[in-house]
């Protein structure tokens, strides 16, 4: 997914052993050794299987994914590299969740580099300058929903996916926008299939993951998916910000007030009831206040239970979430003030 976009190349085996790569620079590489990752999704987002001695295009990168890969694109040239995402994303390995270790990561042959007729290395990334342009035209009127989450695995994308399917059986027009994370094209695809009318993501301006990106890159990457859906405005756009609220990117978009004031409503998922009471602190210091909660916990009666007896905002369940009566929340004026006080004891 990541090369779908090319301009006309060639491949420059001569580079392989001179240049250092950036994120976003295009290479060919031969399959080595199968390990984590035996897929790669093609330009049609379909799911293939890859094989040792297998030629593929892929884009350097960096990943954050607490339950995956920690990996970063390299700074000097190595012997091997990894396959980082399923989108195809490649970079060096520097950790991986417990469990995947054994697996270890998919390693790779450099072959050579993308080049366009100027002999320069394709990088598929629009600069900011390219960025900015397309940023100008972000003036719609939609209310925007940040789905948000303790870490990865909390629910976020579910609970942006059953949100949209509430909205649009309540007749609303509604676009996702997965704002961060690492190209992938599973979670665009779950929201569309719950309703959205629209879904996009960040690699939709070239870039293979967010993660490491400035701040600046992150704010004109909003307004520009922003601007793809001011000639169809629609009535809502979630927006899946990925990982934990710990998380670089995470944060620094939660503590600008500029991208703060284009949201309307938060909506925030957690594993469990603790998970669930310390985000809403982390957000309250931040001067944000979900209008409810959801996520992973909400599968268990009890975890519920506990939320409810220890702090003051809605649950909502999957089956709440998909109904048309969601829409309700979003007709007030936007509440992201502090949340109300949490109590310190059980009831």
């Amino acid at each position: 997914m990541t090369c779908r976009d090319l301009p006309p190349y060639r491949i420059e085996e001569n580079l392989s052993t001179i240049y250092l790569p950036k994120a976003g620079d295009v290479a060919l590489f031969r399959v080595l050794q199968i390990g984590k990752h035996n897929r790669l999704q093609n330009d049609d987002g379909k799911n293939r299987y890859i094989f040792p001695n297998d030629l593929i295009l892929c884009a350097f990168g960096n990943r954050y994914a607490t339950n995956q890969i920690e990996g970063y694109v390299p700074d000097r040239i190595l012997e091997e590299y990894h396959i980082l995402g399923q989108g195809g994303v490649v970079g060096e390995v520097r950790s991986m969740f417990k469990p995947l270790e054994e697996q270890g990561p998919t390693t790779l042959e450099l072959i050579g580099y993308a080049v366009d007729q100027e002999g320069r290395v394709i990088n598929t990334k629009w600069p900011v300058s390219k960025l900015s342009q397309a940023a100008s035209f972000a003036k719609i009127r939609s209310k925007v929903i940040l789905s948000l989450g303790t870490s990865m695995d909390s629910g976020k994308t579910t609970t942006a996916g059953y949100l949209c399917r509430g909205l649009s059986r309540a007749d609303k027009s509604v676009a996702y926008l997965k704002l961060t994370g690492t190209i992938f094209g599973k979670d665009p695809g779950f929201a569309y299939d719950c309703g959205a009318d629209t879904v996009m993501d960040f690699s939709h301006f070239g870039f293979p993951s967010t993660y490491l990106c400035s701040e600046e890159e992150l704010l004109l990457l909003f307004d520009a998916l922003l601007s793809k859906l001011a000639s169809s405005a629609p009535d809502y756009v979630v927006v899946e910000i990925a990982d934990g609220l710990l998380q670089r990117e995470t944060r620094m978009l939660l503590t600008h007030p500029g991208f703060m004031q284009k949201v309307h409503s938060v909506i925030f998922s957690a594993g469990d009831s603790l998970g669930v009471l310390s985000g809403l602190q982390i957000l309250e210091e931040w001067g944000i206040r979900p209008f409810a909660v959801g996520g992973c916990f909400t599968m268990s009666p009890l975890l519920i239970q506990e939320v409810k007896e220890n702090c003051a905002i809605d649950v909502l369940t999957l089956d709440q979430l998909e109904e048309p009566v969601m829409h309700r929340y979003f007709e007030l004026e936007p509440k992201l003030q502090p949340v109300r006080e949490i109590r310190s004891h059980v009831a």
